[in-house]
């Protein structure tokens, strides 16, 4: 009060009241938002520093080390040995039970995920010394269930400590992580191509799940998971204030305090209640089909063509892995790019423009493999369609669709989702797997035709359904879907709730967002 001597008598009196704490009451949402709107008055002009601060770095990188790159690793080492490959892929269909630990926070989840990365790398390590294959297919089992999990829990968190202004940056890492993951797999394996060479490959595995064991717990569990299913206002307070590099968080504390009215009378929602819920209908079909589309669009495919485009093209045939090398740069890149762009253009215009141009490269890559024998130059187009397809892929529909899961949705209805995407991801992949050998056969070359539809039909869909979440809070991208969903969602049940109490002459109980606007008002 004596730094402030020109402040009128009623600014006095909040300051008077925002420091003692003697009168401040219990601690409770109002007593959080005080303090934050306190915090406020430091910043000149009510500024807000936007950026990355070096806890969000830290986390993102150690997450994504940890958990996208292990699983980009493990799906072109693991997947290496031909003879067991097949069995990594009902493996990771089944990872998905696993990834509703609702009993455990978000960080917590990611540091005992570990476990299982350790144990898979131990057995399929061993296995060649032991001379068991039923270590090996455990370990890939295990393997499986790691990045089940990894996939599930790291978006959600990434997306609950990050900013809304670079929500969809950070999203990108996870993607981003599995590129590069898939790209050092491969350049592993072209080092130590022998059998013999087995045990290092797998046993590169624990070192980012080590060094994600030894950073993690260093820092704070997710802000909105300490003040929504904790009620720990104050860690949260300073879990946002570590993330976000500031000391005023009044915003940040705002909005996750309104979703916490909107919710304080709603549970845990189940996958079967999620299904069965109208008024997130069209956004349960929007993951449903971006998950579909995302393993139906054929990518898996290009990779059937690679080696006898190159072939035809006169490439050595020892030279084809490491030409095939350079797609894994390209995925890379491209990722990069996505990230880059996604908080300019949005994350509508990249999923729908980049399902097009797959759909049009698909149509042109029929072509030229069923010319490619006609002229000599011919291959070399092949090579351009391949690349084109797998950098529309990799900077839209194959990066994507992961954070949005998170935004679609309530809090309370985040687990069943993930739940719901992961399913329906695995299922997806295992019928392109199972599929895919009898639709070539069939069709030949022309079978990139029916992915061409496949990514026609998901660029309509989302071109039509899907509303722009840039910049944009899960309420306000709720609002957006309760149109076409035709159906309230339960807090405007509240809320009438509420008005109807006024109207009987009960008295309302005072909410964080009426305590907000008595602070911003001077009204004590």
């Amino acid at each position: 009060v004596a730094r402030k001597q020109n402040m009128n008598s009623k600014e006095l009196g909040l300051v008077s009241l925002t420091d003692d704490t003697s009168h401040a009451g219990p601690p409770g949402p109002g007593r959080a938002l005080l303090e934050c709107d306190h915090l406020r008055s430091g910043v000149p002009g009510g500024r807000r520093r936007k950026g990355w601060s070096s806890s969000l770095l830290v986390a993102s990188l150690a997450g994504a080390f940890g958990s996208s790159f292990l699983y980009g690793y493990s799906l072109s080492v693991v997947n290496a040995p031909a003879p067991v490959s097949a069995r990594q892929g009902p493996a990771e269909g089944t990872a998905t039970s696993s990834s509703n630990l609702s009993f455990l926070s978000r960080k917590h989840t990611l540091l005992a995920n570990n476990g299982f990365a350790i144990s898979a790398a131990l057995l399929m390590a061993c296995s060649l010394q032991a001379v068991a294959f039923e270590m090996l297919i455990l370990g890939c089992f295990i393997m499986g269930i790691d990045g089940g999990i990894a996939l599930s829990v790291l978006p959600m968190y990434l997306s609950e400590i990050s900013p809304k202004e670079i929500r969809g940056s950070l999203g990108q890492v996870t993607a981003i992580f599995i590129c590069i993951g898939v790209f050092t797999g491969r350049c592993w394996h072209l080092l130590l191509p022998q059998e013999s060479t087995w045990p290092y490959l797998f046993g590169v595995i624990v070192v980012p799940a080590v060094v994600q064991l030894l950073s993690l717990p260093f820092l704070p569990e997710s802000p909105p998971y300490l003040l929504l299913e904790k009620h720990n206002e104050a860690r949260a307070v300073k879990a946002f204030q570590t993330f976000l590099g500031k000391a005023d968080v009044s915003r940040e504390v705002e909005e996750v305090l309104a979703e916490s009215h909107v919710q304080r009378n709603i549970c845990l929602v189940s996958v079967l209640k999620l299904l069965r819920a109208r008024y997130v209908r069209w956004q349960v079909v929007t993951v449903i089909v971006t998950m579909a589309c995302y393993q139906l669009c054929g990518l898996n495919a290009i990779w059937f063509y690679t080696n006898s485009v190159f072939g035809k093209a006169g490439i050595p045939p020892a030279k084809i892995p490491y030409v095939t090398l350079s797609t894994g740069g390209i995925e890379t890149l491209a990722a990069v790019f996505s990230g880059l762009v996604i908080e300019h253009l949005g994350r509508r215009p990249l999923l729908t423009g980049d399902f097009g141009l797959m759909a049009l490269f698909f149509g042109t890559l029929s072509i030229m493999l069923t010319l490619q024998d006609h002229a000599p130059w011919v291959p070399y187009l092949s090579i351009v369609g391949i690349l084109a397809i797998i950098a529309s892929f990799c900077s839209g529909p194959g990066k994507a669709p992961l954070p949005p899961h998170c935004e679609y949705f309530q809090q309370s209805q985040q687990p069943a989702t993930f739940i719901i995407a992961g399913t329906v991801n695995w299922l997806s992949n295992f019928a392109v797997g199972l599929l895919f050998p009898f639709i070539q056969k069939s069709l030949n070359t022309y079978c990139f035709l029916v992915f061409a539809t496949i990514c026609i039909t998901g660029a309509i869909y989302l071109y039509f359904v899907l509303p722009e979440t840039k910049n944009r809070t899960q309420a306000e991208i709720s609002q957006a879907f309760s149109k076409r969903n035709k159906a309230y969602p339960p807090e405007e049940k509240i809320d009438s709730a509420v008005t109807d109490d006024k109207t009987n002459g009960r008295p309302e109980q005072v909410s964080s967002s009426t305590l907000d606007n008595y602070v911003k008002n001077r009204i004590v």
